[in-house]
């Protein structure tokens, strides 16, 4: 599938909804990643999960906390955490200021990957395909260098994120399958991840 990207920048007021309304929104648009070294990589969004206030699995389900204060913020930021004492995890903030709502972006697919992004690729004995290099949480946050220094970080052009909307046309072919959320013990059974179908760079289940 061709991805085709646009210019057309994604503000905080489109964000200002509930995550599960946001969330599936979020398929298909391309999240642009700044590099430390002012190089620029884009990848198109694939794979998204909602959490949400009432939801046992939102980091902020019983109280507000340091590490999830982010969540209770304006929407428009990145709440990034760390899971296993290794893996990064990116989410995108999202309703009104208070209420703790965010996108987990679970995947992304990169059309190409430029000769400078391999050295943050780990070593392998054979070189991984292109579309398995950010398909899951843990692996898009190694790639494209995202860790606890961009917890709190605004989403917008001059940052180290920002969020585009896809083409109109893009968005018209896009078919999205809804599903349960995936790497959890509880609010299991709610409907909230949602992923572009007959894609090759979403995780695995």
């Amino acid at each position: 599938m061709n991805l085709i990207q646009t210019n057309k920048i994604i503000d905080n007021t489109w964000l200002e909804r509930p995550s599960p309304e946001v969330a599936p929104d979020l398929v298909g648009c391309t999240l642009v990643r700044q590099m430390s070294n002012d190089k620029i990589i884009r990848s198109t969004i694939v794979e998204t999960e909602a959490y949400a206030p009432g939801d046992p699995a939102c980091h902020a389900y019983r109280s507000r906390t340091p590490r999830n204060a982010v969540m209770f913020g304006p929407p428009g930021m990145s709440y990034v955490y760390l899971i296993y004492g290794m893996y990064h995890c990116l989410n995108i903030v999202t309703d009104a200021d208070g209420i703790p709502s965010v996108v987990l972006i679970r995947a992304l697919q990169l059309e190409s990957v430029p000769d400078w992004l391999w050295e943050y690729i780990p070593k392998q004995k054979s070189k991984p395909k292109i579309s398995r290099l950010a398909a899951g949480p843990g692996k898009l946050c190694r790639l494209l260098d995202i860790d606890l220094s961009l917890n709190g970080s605004p989403l917008r052009v001059g940052e180290p994120m920002w969020l585009e909307h896809p083409t109109s046309q893009f968005q018209k072919d896009l078919q999205i399958v809804q599903t349960t959320r995936i790497g959890i013990t509880k609010g299991t059974e709610l409907p909230w991840r949602w992923y572009l179908a007959n894609c090759d760079s979403v995780s695995k289940t």
